[in-house]
């Protein structure tokens, strides 16, 4: 079953900061082994003004668990992460999770 793993970035502090450098984790997360496909989007804007429950999502996509896990354990890794934290400066959840194809 194919297996993702997903970043759900908070608000940043700075959001111009954030997005100068989104490309480089970008190529970051590309160089992961055994990634089969990259999603990265951005949270609309709430439409009363106020603040988004979220900035940006990413999901790295593997062909199952044990690739996603293998892949953890690289120093492709500890670059994409290192990059993560340095970008995260509002908080970041990190999230394994199974696609349910419906």
């Amino acid at each position: 079953m194919t297996t993702k793993i997903t970043a759900v970035y908070d608000n940043p502090k700075d959001a111009e900061a954030f997005e100068a450098g989104h490309a480089e984790q970008i190529a970051l997360a590309k160089k992961l082994p055994g990634v089969i496909r990259l999603e990265s989007a951005k949270v609309w804007p709430k439409e009363d003004g106020s603040e988004t429950p979220a900035y940006r999502v990413l999901d790295i996509y593997f062909a199952d668990y044990d690739a996603a896990s293998r892949a953890v354990q690289t120093e492709e890794a500890k670059a994409f992460v290192g990059k993560v934290f340095e970008l995260a400066t509002g908080g970041v959840r990190l999230l394994f999770t199974d696609v349910e194809e419906v």
